[in-house]
């Protein structure tokens, strides 16, 4: 177990995580030069085209240090962006130790706090990793002090790379050797196994991603999941390579993987505990904290008759990514589907663009909401997170909304336009303390609801792509809500419905009617879309008919005779109205969501 290190890279978005993986990957030859292909670890489509990590990858990199022994460093590579910030802690849960990656002309950045809090609470080691010295805007003194002064961490210890050339990428895998400690554990107690995340095999089944904590594992044995006393037999077990390479066997220490014949991963929970039959342990290991959704919205077909796939697709999807839950729902617009949780609005982006492409299917989103908490008149709470669920407001005795506890870094420059975006917003200024001489975080309380829409969008552009933005949930508030329906022809269609603030609702409203009617279809009849509060209509817009001249065959003649035809025309369109139906295309739900900008 001397020879065994398991660590894990962790840092703001786009601070060359992956890249630094993919150098170290190169430096120990695991794979060819042929094979090799930049962010090797990232191995989605959807992660390669945005740039961006989704899913933590474990590897194991075999490698010979200056004092000639062979050590195994575990290495797993973690997202950066906040919405996946419980891969990160799960990856965590697995290691001894970090690498905190910061970006030479960046600096510390709020993730990077995040992140390093998170590593703090597992106990790990901390090397701090100041990446991109190469770029000619480098400032390696100026986030030594940061790590100092804001981290709190040896700025001496901070090892100096560029992840892109190549440069002292030998000092980190040294670093790792040296600084990082080995694992505990041992190999003659029964086995316990930590469950940190796990896959789809369409051929083998589940593949369980493990870390050992104590005992051995082999092929043949009898396991036992803790959460739901399943018993399985284990047919391979292995360490990642960027490929599976089976082994004999798995000791404490190690991080590798079990294939067992698992039919669906709803049986392995992230955060459970492994042991075998025969010989099992005292109890469980603590596990992770359960992924909360923040954000809901509900996912329909285009087609009716495609709810099957839908359904099966989502199975399968949550086979990989465990912190997605959803439940059957239904609208009358839009028939079934299913109301979906996520962690945020780049988890949602991810999770429609995934559906779409990997299982071939066309979707309506509904706008997205959060989850309210309504206390009744008689007393009784009820727990709301879909608009077409919202009670009589008669019945209402208050409504609470969930608020966060934001941290925004920013260089000085732009605290008034970010003072002004989040007074906006509804929040409430904590505090703000410079970090630097021009760099201050600024910590405000806000409702989660007001993020949710476009305020991160919002804030890169005012702090021209300098403004970092981190959040936790802090407790629910008591706020003034109403449910903003939008009426086509005179029908409300529950699917548009949204739960807004009062005082941010004509101003939604009137946005939304704005949006569809440049979406929907002109007809023969004219098309009123009205945004109401209840019986209030506080916003219109007209989609204006087509015109057919019907009088263009009266060459002169008795007016009576132009009159007659008009009223004819006028009449047909009435009737037309009371029958015609308006097709709201799928464009017309996703435009509700963007912003102007």
């Amino acid at each position: 177990m001397k020879q065994i290190r398991n660590f894990s890279i962790i840092a703001h978005i786009d601070h060359g995580k992956s890249t630094l993986s993919d150098r170290l990957i190169q430096a120990v030859d695991i794979v060819s030069d042929r094979d090799f292909k930049d962010q090797i670890l990232d191995n989605m489509d959807i992660e390669r085209e945005r740039g961006i990590t989704i899913k933590s990858q474990s590897v194991c990199l075999p490698y010979t240090a200056k004092d000639n022994k062979q050590y195994f460093l575990n290495l797993i590579d973690t997202p950066g962006h906040v919405d996946f910030s419980y891969e990160v802690s799960r990856a965590l849960a697995s290691c001894e130790g970090a690498f905190l990656l910061i970006d030479a002309s960046q600096g510390v950045e709020a993730q990077t706090l995040a992140n390093l809090y998170m590593a703090l609470e597992h106990n790990l080691e901390i090397i701090p990793v100041i990446n991109k010295i190469d770029l000619p805007s480098a400032d390696i003194e100026r986030v030594k002090n940061q790590i100092e002064e804001d981290l709190g961490l040896d700025p001496e210890k901070a090892i100096l790379t560029s992840a892109k050339t190549g440069t002292g990428i030998e000092n980190i895998l040294e670093g790792a050797v040296k600084y990082l400690p080995p694992p505990s554990g041992d190999s003659t107690l029964p086995l316990r196994a930590l469950i940190f995340d796990s896959h789809y095999d369409p051929f083998r089944g589940t593949i369980i991603h493990v870390r050992l904590f104590d005992g051995t594992l082999k092929a043949g044995d009898t396991i036992k999941l803790m959460y739901n006393n399943a018993f399985y037999r284990v047919e391979e077990v292995g360490i990642f390579q960027i490929i599976r390479i089976p082994q004999k066997k798995l000791s404490a220490g190690q991080v590798g993987y079990i294939i067992a014949g698992i039919k669906t991963v709803s049986d392995t929970r992230c955060g459970d505990t492994i042991t075998l039959k025969s010989k099992p342990c005292e109890g469980p290991l603590p596990g992770f904290k359960e992924a909360k959704p923040v954000v809901f919205s509900s996912i329909y077909p285009v087609a009716s008759d495609g709810y099957e796939e839908l359904a099966v697709a989502l199975e399968k999807l949550k086979l990989n990514d465990a912190s997605l839950i959803y439940e059957k729902d239904t609208s009358a617009a839009l028939g079934f589907g299913f109301r979906c949780g996520f962690l945020g609005l780049l988890h949602l982006e991810v999770v429609q663009e995934r559906l779409e492409r990997e299982y071939d299917l066309s979707l309506i989103l509904t706008a997205p909401s959060v989850r309210y908490e309504i206390i009744m008149n008689d007393g009784e709470t009820l727990i709301i997170d879909n608009p077409a669920l919202y009670p009589d407001p008669t019945m209402i005795e208050k409504t609470l909304e969930p608020y966060i506890r934001a941290g925004i870094i920013v260089p000085d420059r732009y605290m008034g336009a970010v003072m002004s975006l989040c007074l906006d917003r509804r929040g409430i200024n904590k505090n703000y303390q410079y970090l630097t001489n021009n760099r201050l975080e600024m910590i405000f309380e806000l409702p989660l609801a007001e993020i949710v829409y476009d305020f991160y969008d919002k804030l890169k552009s005012i702090t021209q792509g300098y403004g970092s933005f981190d959040y936790e949930i802090i407790d629910y508030r008591e706020t003034d809500m109403v449910k903003l329906d939008i009426l086509i022809n005179g029908e409300k269609v529950d699917a548009l419905a949204q739960l807004v603030h009062r005082e941010r609702s004509v101003e939604r409203g009137r946005t939304a009617c704005e949006k569809l009617k440049d979406e929907i279809p002109r007809q023969m009849f004219k098309i009123a879309i009205q945004g109401a509060i209840g019986g209030k209509i506080i916003s219109r817009s007209t989609v204006s008919p087509f015109r057919k001249d019907v009088t263009a065959k009266c060459y002169g003649g008795d007016i009576s005779r132009k009159r007659k035809l008009l009223e004819k025309q006028r009449k047909g369109k009435k009737r037309m109205k009371m029958v015609g139906k308006v097709m709201i295309p799928q464009s017309a739900f996703l435009s509700v969501l963007k912003t102007d900008d």
